[in-house]
């Protein structure tokens, strides 16, 4: 297994979750970042960040959301603040070589984990 999310849970309007990312030495790749899919809609690219630490994220989630790793790249989070009934998804960390691709099929991603929030 080479990318393992987990802290995705339920919570009310304005409440605060941190998703982490376990990331095998192996799945790193030149982009690391987060994208979401909700039931009927498109996956979206929520944050990323490249090996040069360029921080990117989607205007939906700008001001709400940060991504950040660890030192040795070995964990990635995702702190979600401000949530909205709106952000409810599966989210997935994901590594690409171009962060455009980040949510495409051949992406290396984990097994998502479930964000629920409730108005």
């Amino acid at each position: 297994v080479r990318l393992v999310e987990s802290g995705g849970g339920s919570v009310q309007s304005g409440g605060s979750l941190r998703l982490s990312c376990a990331v095998d030495s192996v799945a790193k790749s030149h982009c690391m970042g987060w994208f979401r899919q909700a039931p009927g809609k498109e996956r979206e690219v929520v944050a990323s960040i490249d090996s040069d630490g360029r921080v990117r994220y989607s205007d939906s989630v700008k001001g709400r959301f940060t991504i950040s790793q660890d030192n040795a790249g070995d964990t990635m989070y995702l702190q979600l603040n401000s949530l909205k009934p709106e952000d409810t998804a599966m989210y997935y960390c994901a590594a690409a070589f171009l962060c455009v691709d980040l949510d495409r099929d051949f992406a290396d991603r984990g097994q998502g984990t479930q964000v629920t929030v409730s108005s």
